[in-house]
């Protein structure tokens, strides 16, 4: 386990398991993922969030690829369920979500990004067929948190990389996302929750980019040093 310094309980209730604690300071996922990697005692690490849990049949399908591993291979992508709301979505490009979350310890980097970073294989990627289950959205109110965060954090990475405010954008990006989900992917097939994921990831848009409009018009500087 790598810990951030916690002040809480969690070093007490990790001991209690016998995990093996090394720490190290958090400055964004990335970051921690990329140095954490190295530190782990087995040729093959699977990378799931708190909000994941690996199904029953993705577990035996990975204990059968892992048992003859072609040596050009890097990495494994896992398609990926996702709950909103209590019930499984699969339209609006919600599925198969693929994942690349089983990689050898050397076998590539999560790209250096303030908000969800992809890991990048130095080799030849596989796929899997049993799926991750992910609970996001259990609730309205933890979404709308983590949009208020994630969307700061996408501001902070559009200024990191020179990016800048344009108007063009607000006005054509938001509503070509929700359209793009909503009615091309056919995210109204999933009914209520696929128009809600829609809309969120609209929204999304909307906020990274009002965002950075603030980051520039007041004069922040948010960027990591």
């Amino acid at each position: 386990m790598v810990d951030s310094f916690s002040a809480d309980r969690t070093l007490d209730i990790c001991h209690e398991f016998g995990a093996r604690i090394i720490q190290h300071e958090y400055i964004n996922s990335a970051k921690q993922k990329n140095w954490a990697a190295p530190q782990c005692k087995h040729e093959w690490v699977l990378q799931i969030d708190s909000d994941e849990v690996a199904s029953v049949e993705l577990h035996a399908e990975i204990d059968a690829v892992l048992n003859s591993v072609p040596t050009d291979v890097s990495a494994f992508r896992i398609p990926r369920r996702n709950e909103m709301l209590g019930r499984w979505v699969r339209y609006g490009g919600i599925y198969p979500d693929y994942q690349t979350r089983l990689f050898r310890r050397d076998g590539g980097r999560w790209k250096e990004r303030e908000v969800h970073a992809h890991f990048t294989p130095h080799g030849r990627v596989e796929t899997l067929q049993n799926p991750l289950l992910h609970f996001g959205m259990p609730n309205i109110a933890k979404q709308l948190r983590n949009l208020d965060r994630y969307t700061r954090y996408e501001a902070d990475e559009l200024r990191k990389n020179a990016k800048r405010f344009r108007l063009v954008s607000l006005l054509m990006k938001p509503p070509s996302i929700f359209l793009y989900r909503y009615f091309w992917l056919q995210g109204f097939r999933d009914g209520m929750r696929g128009f809600i994921n829609a809309t969120y990831l609209a929204i999304y848009e909307f906020l990274s980019c009002v965002k950075l409009w603030e980051l520039e018009e007041l004069g922040l500087d948010r960027s990591p040093k």
